[in-house]
């Protein structure tokens, strides 16, 4: 299915009203050492053979621009993919738009699975333009829906409603553990690493150390660069490699200035809705470099949570950013398309002198080949021995994303 073009609008789509009226006041840039203010985190999504994107979306750009961090997982998503992400991310609540029907026993399946986790406390709201009738929308509050919202209802309510209804955690018992952490737990002790909550971060230290810890492995290179198909064909590759293998996403996304944030890496996963895999989801919060002010702290909590790997995502970084300084990995990729511009421009790109691996993605492109050839030799000028690898991640079992996946492993 196509995704759908979104045009602004100030209602839900349906009939006019009126704007939110959001003000988009400016932050200063937090650095690496400040705490940070607990944000107001969604999970939102479009259920399974529901192919609706327009509303879903319309609605995600007014959370964001009023301050609201948006977890999206896309849309032809099942209830457990939805509660298992929504776990990880340890969001306040899931906002589900459903416009094919089946949405009282849909709604009810994730309040219920939400249950069986001990994740009652995350809430559950949603809207379906004219396919959810008002009897309906009376039976799923019974059964633990918090709102929904008819089409024609103003964007302004339907944030207000978020703000309040949402505005804290609803405390659950999620500090119950022994030596196998649950997702639930790990997700509660990193929203407390990273904001910086020193009360609830230290529970982190009871996480057991498995041996010498994970391999960490940080990926990042420009936006459009394909870091994030990469990662998750890597992911199919050491799922396949053991059936024992947990592995942990560290993945990032920049804030809008003094606004939320568009969090959309789980929407093009595939492989990683996986129960072997943890993946949490941060927002630079206005720091520049590729990483959030809490990456660090999350990152050591990770190495303490019994993965065997842990990939670091960063944003789209520019030429001179150098995201990984601050918190060491094992391994740094790169991830490059042929399309860099001219060999000047490629002098200027920080990460190839700081990369272990190079990956020039969409090597299938036209250009490619002469690309291939600028990089080596950028590369042999540091004296390194840096490996550059072409591959073609959105190709299924294409042979240099195995190859990658080699160098990964060993």
């Amino acid at each position: 299915m196509k995704s759908k073009s979104v045009q602004r609008r100030d209602t839900a789509p349906g009939v006019a009203g009126k704007r939110s009226k959001c003000a988009a006041t400016p932050t200063q840039v937090p650095r690496r050492t400040q705490l940070l203010e607990p944000s107001i985190r969604l999970l939102t999504a479009v259920p399974i053979c529901d192919g609706h994107d327009s509303a879903i979306n319309t609605i995600n750009l007014e959370f964001i621009r009023c301050g609201i961090e948006v977890v999206y997982l896309g849309y032809h998503r099942s209830a457990r993919d939805i509660v298992r992400a929504a776990t990880q991310e340890d969001v306040r609540a899931i906002g589900l738009s459903s416009y094919n029907g089946g949405h009282v026993e849909f709604f009810t399946e994730v309040v219920e699975l939400l249950k069986r986790q001990g994740a009652n406390d995350i809430g559950v709201f949603g809207g379906g333009g004219g396919t959810i009738t008002k009897a309906d929308a009376a039976i799923m509050q019974k059964k633990g829906v918090d709102r929904i919202f008819f089409a024609g209802t103003p964007l302004s309510e339907i944030v207000k409603f978020v703000k309040i209804a949402y505005n804290t955690h609803r405390r659950a018992g999620w500090r119950a553990g022994g030596e196998t952490i649950s997702d639930r737990r790990i997700a509660r002790m990193l929203t407390a690493a990273e904001t910086g909550d020193r009360d609830e971060a230290a529970c982190f230290r009871a996480a057991p150390a498995k041996g010498i810890g994970p391999t960490t492995i940080g990926i990042t290179g420009p936006g459009g660069a394909g870091k994030t198909t990469l990662i998750d064909e890597l992911v199919l590759r050491f799922l396949k490699a053991s059936p024992r293998t947990r592995l942990a996403i560290l993945s990032h996304d920049p804030s809008l200035i003094g606004q939320g944030a568009l969090l959309g890496d789980r929407a093009s996963m595939v492989y990683s809705q996986d129960d072997r895999v943890f993946m949490r989801s941060l927002a630079t919060r206005g720091q520049a470099g590729g990483l959030s002010p809490g990456s660090g702290r999350c990152l050591q909590l990770l190495k303490r949570g019994g993965f065997d790997r842990v990939f670091v995502e960063t944003v789209g970084i520019g030429q001179e950013a150098a995201p990984f300084g601050g918190e060491p990995v094992d391994r740094v990729i790169l991830v490059m398309s042929p399309e860099y511009g001219s060999r000047l421009q490629l002098q200027k790109i920080v990460m190839l002198d700081v990369a272990d691996i190079v990956v020039l993605n969409k090597s299938d492109l036209s250009g490619a080949k002469t690309a291939a050839a600028e990089i080596e030799q950028r590369l042999a000028l540091n004296g390194r021995g840096q490996k550059l690898i072409p591959t073609v991640a959105r190709r299924h079992r294409d042979s240099g994303v195995d190859e990658l996946f080699r160098l990964a492993i060993s």
